[in-house]
């Protein structure tokens, strides 16, 4: 029997997971109750069929994949929960070990197994790009629902909260280091000192200049989804017994750079330096 999967909140990478479990004989659902033209558009291309709203979603799918904003994913799982949903639910949200054990305890408790994701690339268009880690006592399951298709899949353990960890810690550098780097940018620019920063770094680190460049242009567009990306990283760190407090300014840093959500063109790295510095006139 082909199994049903419904995506919830389709964005680049929901509808790719939805496209990667179809390329291996799955059936994808979706609701696009609310969503954008381009969410439905991008949906409809990635052969994702549209339902009448969540509470059909959840009647027909025998899997539910949550890929959302961190600040929604417990709105998510709790909306799925109070629909009566009692199949496998898999977060794959960039959210804390302690959010994933509390998501998976609402579900448990009305009926529901869960596994945890977490990813760890680009949008999954091509094999070898893209892992899903999971964890939970079905996440084998889930990972043979992929088979051989663009999304990798690589299980940890049998608890909740493995697979978010791994991710948690996979994008406190990979994303922490990008807002640090454009912080050093802007503060060299207040200083006056942005010349001298490049001489030093031609000298000790001469791929820093044109990587600065380059995550201008790719960061800023997405940085207001990184903001509470940054803040779950920060809240892992905490309950580690560690410092957080670097990325809780990651995370301010990305909400400075919210504002060139959907920009139309790439943004410059002196855009970037103007917003993180609080010059609006530098938004066009």
């Amino acid at each position: 029997m082909t199994t049903t999967i419904g995506v919830v909140h389709p964005g680049e990478m929901g509808s790719s997971v939805g496209a990667a479990a179809r390329s291996s004989g799955a059936r994808a659902i979706w609701c696009s109750e609310g969503r954008s033209p381009a969410t439905r558009e991008r949906a409809a291309r990635d052969g994702l069929e549209d339902v009448n709203g969540l509470a059909e979603l959840v009647a027909r799918s025998q899997l539910i994949v949550s890929v959302c904003p961190p600040d929604a994913a417990w709105d998510v799982a709790d909306a799925v929960a109070r629909r009566g949903f009692t199949g496998l639910y898999l977060d794959a949200n960039a959210i804390a070990p302690l959010t994933m054990q509390r998501i998976a305890r609402r579900l448990q408790e009305a009926g529901a197994s869960v596994v945890d994701g977490g990813i760890v690339g680009p949008p999954a268009r091509k094999r070898g790009a893209t892992i899903l880690y999971l964890s939970g006592e079905r996440a084998a399951e889930v990972a043979a629902l992929f088979g051989e298709s663009a999304l990798e899949t690589h299980v940890l353990g049998a608890e909740p909260g493995e697979a978010s960890a791994v991710k948690m810690a996979f994008a406190a550098w990979t994303k922490g280091s990008s807002a640090l780097l454009l912080a050093v940018r802007a503060l060299a620019d207040a200083q006056g000192a942005t010349a001298g920063l490049l001489h030093a770094w031609s000298r000790f680190a001469p791929d820093l200049g044109a990587r600065s460049q380059a995550t201008a242009k790719n960061t800023a567009p997405k940085a207001w989804r990184f903001v509470g990306e940054m803040q779950e990283i920060a809240a892992t760190f905490d309950a580690a017994g560690l410092p957080q407090g670097f990325h809780r300014a990651a995370a301010e840093l990305y909400e400075r750079l919210a504002g060139f959500k959907d920009r139309d063109g790439d943004v410059s790295l002196e855009e970037a330096l103007a917003q993180l510095a609080g010059n609006d006139a530098s938004r066009r």
